[in-house]
């Protein structure tokens, strides 16, 4: 199915198809080919498809489209909202958006804003308007409140990986931002998975929704390998040490569960003659900026990351990915190994599993419905044994289920109210 299909203008069709050919799409992704003609007719929209899938382009060509064809002289004001949970996530978008972008007649304004970094360049940058903002919800609620901008032009609301906007506390904010917003607009939610929280913001927020799920098919499923190596917990970073040497691996992403980790396995592991950094919330945006280039260009070969921070980490030739320590849910999992096996590329996810976090594993491997062999390196071998004990609570592994936990029904329900929509039980 070629792009001239799905209902794209054809006045606009040869610069978008040009963008697209440069970042590499000869023809539509499922996901493309989905919701592109749904968006363009109007229709608001519940999109679930594997990471890497091509879901930013998905609503950045109608969203270009509707903003190229507005009448000459029409003055500039935020039409296109995007959401996004980090700020590498949000520099991520404005470029896609922009690339996509580049070679229409009229040029689109995209602005991209977030936290932790000064305020006052993004004001700048602000006069005079923009088309399209991109924006994680701290700081675009700080914008609106010293006047930068206004949201009371916006036509399309996106809310870029929404699970994660819930999940990394932007209930509240998000809130507010939805006050703020026209009631009539088209809304667009996009995620690689939609747990119970965001089912319930979606049932609250979107008309007559279209749900679209791209299951990864055969051939369009990542080739990823994983692999599940039982060691001790203390020896965990020797293993990774001797694993980056052993296998020669150009460029690793290993995730730990805590800002305190990633600085002391990167300081061990540099202590090891192996360039490594730190990745987390509390690096400055200058510093993540930084080690992220370095990553790029291979200067760095391994950076240590939580959750949070490598959102954003979106490297086409990722060969590795570790979990050092393990991920707090099976939906965690699913976002940590898609950062390997992108763009056609093959890649391989690594998990350190200990006597006390194999039940944990043995869960993720339940939700995700595969079963990973343990295997064991030598001078590696676990050692440590763990007896449960049957009255704590813990002993299941301590992952986060797919029910609704009194936290997510919280945040569900304040959005919910924040649009004058009872809560559900």
């Amino acid at each position: 199915m070629p792009f001239s299909s799905l209902g794209i203008s054809s006045a606009l069709l040869p610069a978008l198809l040009r963008a697209l050919a440069e970042k590499g799409y000869l023809a539509p992704t499922a996901i493309q080919a989905a919701a592109i003609p749904a968006i363009l007719q109007g229709r608001d929209l519940v999109a679930s498809a594997q990471t890497g899938s091509g879901k930013t382009a998905a609503f950045s060509l109608p969203l270009l489209q509707q903003l190229a064809n507005a009448p000459a002289g029409t003055p500039r004001r935020v039409r296109g909202l995007i959401l996004v949970p980090t700020r590498e996530l949000a520099a991520q978008v404005g470029e896609s958006i922009v690339s996509l972008g580049k070679y229409l007649p009229h040029r689109i304004k995209v602005a991209v804003v977030f936290g932790g970094v000064s305020i006052n360049p993004q004001m700048m940058n602000l006069r005079g308007g923009a088309d399209i903002v991109v924006a994680t919800p701290g700081r675009l609620l700080d914008l609106v409140e010293h006047n930068a901008l206004s949201l009371a032009a916006v036509s399309t609301l996106v809310l870029d990986e929404a699970d994660r906007l819930l999940d990394m506390g932007f209930g509240e904010e998000l809130g507010r931002i939805l006050k703020l917003l026209p009631p009539k607009r088209q809304n667009l939610f996009f995620s690689a998975t939609f747990p119970p929280a965001i089912e319930a913001l979606a049932q609250s927020l979107l008309r007559d929704p279209l749900r679209i799920e791209v299951q990864a098919t055969p051939e369009a499923k990542p080739d990823i390998a994983q692999r599940a190596i039982e060691v001790d917990a203390s020896r965990r970073t020797q293993l990774l040490r001797h694993l980056v040497q052993s296998e020669r691996w150009s460029r690793v992403l290993v995730f730990v569960a805590t800002k305190h980790a990633a600085e002391i396995v990167a300081d061990k592991l540099r202590k090891a003659d192996i360039e490594a950094e730190p990745f987390h919330g509390e690096l400055s945006q200058g510093k993540r900026n930084q080690v992220l280039l370095d990553f790029k260009a291979s200067t760095v070969q391994v950076v240590v990351a939580t959750d949070v921070a490598a959102r954003g980490i979106d490297i086409a030739q990722m060969p590795v990915v570790v979990n050092y320590d393990l991920p707090r849910s099976a939906v965690d999992y699913t976002h940590r190994i898609g950062r390997t096996g992108r763009a056609g590329e093959s890649g391989l996810a690594i998990s350190f599993v200990s006597a006390g976090t194999e039940a944990h594993f043995r869960l993720i491997e339940k939700r995700q419905h595969v079963s990973v062999p343990r295997e064991q390196i030598a001078g590696f071998e676990r050692l440590e044994v763990l007896v449960p004990n049957p009255a704590d609570p813990s002993a299941n592994g301590g992952i986060k289920g797919t029910r609704p936990s009194k936290k997510d029904k919280l945040r569900a329900a304040a959005a919910a109210l924040a649009q004058g929509t009872p809560p559900k039980d």
